[in-house]
């Protein structure tokens, strides 16, 4: 069942308080965005999180943890577990509404598995099971439709791709030489659900411009970048091409470190804006601190282009700020943003993060915060500050 916490006071009044009191002091408007801590109520570590707009989001973390809010974070219900998934890491979690979601955990073999829910998490239907003993999922994305694909590691020298066509309820592989790994030991990241990007492909000759084909993007570890086409598979051309393997161009966008184990460093997310301008972000984890070499950039969802001005240090999620219109890339040692579309970065905090989907971003020890863009911050300062003080009494 869920657990109701007690009720707290409306995120726009504590802004509105916040503005209201910088400006009776004398203060700026910072000018850039803000992240706000919310009381998740647990101390699990989160890794999955998926708003599906700014009042209802679903977030997942460690010992079976699904979390839910209905208020925009005011606050957050802690989910009944799944069955049998006490111990498990749900490190992915997708939503349609408030009451369909799937739950998605991370772990060798079996302890990857796939559970859903219809009746906002009150219970869980376990759905799939991860098949290969040897094998482990990293992300699960879905298109916003009945579309949706599971990433998992390397299984007999080829990524595991599963695709679904009826929301989750059946899945088939895809096998094809184009998801075989560059090098041995290859694999991708799941820490924050993000190793993964499903685009529709429309064609201006479809009915209702409906999607016809999906554009797959996913990285892995060592800097490799995958993209291609599902029905039929095509693989799409990326700049600093390695070479191509049967017909199959790979790109190893984000060089290894000097120093960097191949395990730990490469590509961790993957993310686009109106379907064709794209980021990827990763970095070393065991060296978070390190910057070089930690973003990428596209404007065509083909052609990608290292950045010129790289966040400060690995980063694990990145995502696009509508309101802003500005990139947000996170990780242990903070958040950048990008102004230009990821060609340049900018510090934006030092919290610890694993995983954005905007307006929230999570991490370790049940960290939940929502994101108070700067566009946000400068309208409510346009507000007298005798109105803002009365908005914070009532």
């Amino acid at each position: 069942m869920l657990l109701r916490k007690p009720l707290q006071s409306q995120p726009s009044t504590r802004l509105a308080f916040a503005v209201a009191l910088a400006v009776l002091l004398g203060g700026a408007i910072p000018a850039r965005a803000q992240w706000q801590l919310q009381a998740s109520g647990t101390r699990a570590t989160l890794r999955g999180i998926h708003a599906v707009n700014a009042g209802i989001a679903w977030a997942s973390g460690t010992n079976g943890t699904v979390l839910r809010t209905l208020d925009g974070g005011q606050t957050w219900d802690l989910c009944s577990i799944p069955p049998g998934a006490g111990k498990l890491d749900f490190r992915s979690v997708w939503a349609w509404d408030d009451e369909h979601a799937m739950a998605m955990s991370s772990g060798p073999g079996n302890e990857s598995r796939l559970y859903s829910t219809h009746d906002g998490c009150r219970t869980w239907r376990l759905i799939f099971t991860n098949p290969d003993a040897g094998g482990f999922w990293d992300a699960l994305q879905f298109d916003g439709t009945r579309f949706g694909v599971i990433l998992g590691d390397p299984v007999q020298g080829s990524f595991s791709l599963l695709v679904t066509h009826d929301g989750g309820n059946h899945w088939t592989r895809q096998l094809n030489p184009c998801l075989r790994t560059m090098e041995p030991k290859q694999g991708a990241f799941a820490a924050s659900n993000q190793a993964l990007a499903v685009l529709p492909v429309r064609d201006a000759h479809s009915q209702s411009g409906a999607a016809v084909n999906h554009q797959i993007w996913f990285g892995t570890s060592s800097g490799w970048l995958y993209g291609f086409e599902l029905a039929p598979l095509e693989w799409i051309d990326a700049t600093l091409a390695d070479g191509a393997v049967n017909g199959c161009t790979h790109s190893q966008l984000l060089p290894q470190p000097a120093g960097s184990s191949s395990s730990a460093a490469g590509i961790f997310a993957v993310a686009f804006h109106d379907g064709v301008y794209g980021v990827a972000v990763g970095g070393d984890y065991a060296k978070p601190q390190t910057g070089a070499d930690t973003a990428a950039y596209t404007t065509d969802s083909v052609l990608w282009h290292p950045a010129l001005g790289h966040p400060a240090g690995y980063r694990s999620t990145v995502a696009w700020n509508t309101t802003d219109g500005t990139w947000i890339a996170a990780g242990p040692n903070g958040s950048d943003v990008s102004r230009d579309g990821g060609k340049t970065w900018q510090p934006l905090d030092h919290g610890n993060w694993n995983s954005l989907s905007l307006p929230f971003a999570v991490g370790p020890d049940g960290r939940i915060a929502r994101l108070i863009s700067w566009g946000q911050l400068r309208a409510l300062n346009q507000a007298p500050a005798t109105a803002l003080h009365a908005q914070h009494k009532e």
